[in-house]
């Protein structure tokens, strides 16, 4: 059912400008499977991801203490090291401090830091 929720709102929002602010306001949802959606609904989309939307629910979202919200971050980041590892790299770096160890393992899974 996640998965599926996940999948609807990524096609829905690569249509509609409307499903962004529906993210947003979701990535602050009590209910952490909310904002579980709202980290991953970009997942698969490369060239297409909308860095500013992504940056922002994942701020939203750091200093967590939920295991599935800090696995779904770094899912999030690591899809798209795939396409822009600079970017992720970037963003990691930026936000290192604040952002669960394993979000940061999953995140940098194809990064080369320290080479």
């Amino acid at each position: 059912m996640l998965i599926t929720l996940i999948k609807v709102y990524g096609y829905l929002g690569l249509q509609d400008q409307r499903v962004d602010d529906l993210m947003l306001k979701w990535s602050q949802d009590p209910d952490f499977w909310v904002r579980r959606v709202a980290i991953e609904h970009q997942l698969l989309r490369k060239n297409k991801m909308n860095t500013v939307l992504l940056s922002q629910i994942i701020k939203n979202n750091l200093d967590s203490k939920e295991f599935f919200i800090n696995k779904a971050i770094g899912w999030a980041l690591r899809d798209y090291s795939k396409t822009n590892p600079e970017w992720v790299s970037d963003f990691i770096t930026e936000n290192h401090n604040h952002l669960a160890e394993l979000s940061i393992n999953e995140g940098s899974k194809y990064l080369n830091f320290g080479d």
